[in-house]
This record gives C-alpha cells, structure tokens and sequence, in this order.
C-alpha cells in the first residue's frame, strides 16, 4: 500500500500560546493519534500565530503551497483551526487542495462548507446577543467597560456549559449509529430531550452544540 503523504497544520490564537505550546501540543496528539497505526507520514508541518477569523495566514499559504509540491493533503486538528469563515473554506475548496480534518475525517466537503457556514453563524449570535445585553446594561444605568467583557465571557461560558450538559445525550446518538446532525436530531427528539430554546433539534442547533463540544 503506497504511503500517504500530509502537511500538518496548527494554528494558535496568540503569541503567548505559541511560545508556551498551550493549545498546539493537544493539536499535535490528536493529530498523531489519527495516523497511529496507518500508512501515512508527515511531510512538513506549519505552525500559525493568528486569530480565527483572519484569513491573512502566511504559513498556511506556505501549508498549501507544500502540498502541492509534494502531492500531499493537509490536515489539521480540528476544523475551526481553519477558520470560521465560510468564505474562507469556499476559498480553500477552490484552490483543489485536498485537507482533512481529524475530528470529522469522513466529512465530504459539503459537510465541511456547512460546518463552517454553522460556526459563522454561532459567532454572529454570540456577538449580537453580546450587543443586545451591553445596550441593555447601559439602559439600566450600568457603566460599561470591563463590564462588557465580563458579559461576553458569561454569555461565552453559559453556551459552554449547555454544550457539556448534553455530551453524553451526544455520545449516546453516535454509538445508535447516528453521524449526520439530521440524524442526531432525530434521535434527541425521539427521546424528548429540549434544545436550548425548549423546542425541538435542527441539523443547525445540533451543528451549534457539536461545535462547542469540539471547542
């Protein structure tokens, strides 16, 4: 069987985690937990310092380009280490680079786009559910300032403790054989487990929820 070749990708939102490996080291295991015990090898491995929702990356262009010049597929931890722009995966589809994501590596690139367009969404929610209660606390009275990064972090913080309530609702629909987010939905409503809203599961509260658990 002929050996298959990748460019490793890892991307850290700051310098501060760059220097002290916080972030990429996860980002490494789960990257050589995916290929243990396959036919596969790392070619070269590029390390960005960047935030998310940039699209100026120097070192994935370098990613991208060593791919090409040896015919290999780029593969990253986890998608969000990309980017939460769906223009920016629709870019990366266009270019005909191959990529893999290793916490979703049976996703076709419809799914990729679609996670994306998901993770973009979220942030735009977060940002203006952050907007409303800042212009509601300054209605009150309230002086704003670290309050406002306060109320981002709560806001943050209270997403990511619904996701983990739900992880073994999660993890119990994967191992009945669901993998598609229609097909967990189905299986959280047929149970009667509530969306955060107290409504019923879509494919885009499931994505949601699957990205914070990916977090």
């Amino acid at each position: 069987m002929d050996e298959q070749r990748f460019i490793a990708y890892y991307r850290v939102s700051t310098d501060r985690q760059g220097r002290s490996g916080l972030g990429l080291e996860a980002q490494r295991e789960a990257v050589g937990q995916f290929l243990a015990g396959k036919t596969a090898t790392v070619t070269a491995e590029y390390v960005e310092i960047e935030s998310g929702g940039k699209s100026d990356r120097p070192k994935l262009a370098e990613a991208l380009e060593a791919c090409e010049r040896h015919k290999a597929t780029l593969l990253i931890a986890k998608l969000d280490r990309l980017a939460r722009s769906v223009a920016f995966i629709s870019a990366l589809m266009e270019a005909r680079t191959n990529f893999l994501a290793v916490d979703m590596p049976h996703a076709s690139r419809l799914v990729l786009h679609v996670m994306a367009a998901f993770a973009e969404h979220e942030r735009d929610m977060i940002r203006e559910r952050t907007k409303a209660a800042l212009a509601a606390a300054k209605a009150r009275g309230v002086r704003l300032g670290t309050n406002g990064v306060f109320l981002a972090q709560q806001n943050k913080a209270h997403a990511a403790k619904y996701a983990e309530g739900l992880r073994e609702a999660f993890k119990a629909a994967s191992e009945a054989g669901a993998r598609t987010t229609q097909q967990i939905a189905n299986y959280l409503n047929a149970r009667g487990i509530p969306s955060r809203e107290g409504g019923r599961w879509h494919p885009a509260n499931v994505a949601r929820v699957l990205s914070r658990l990916r977090a």
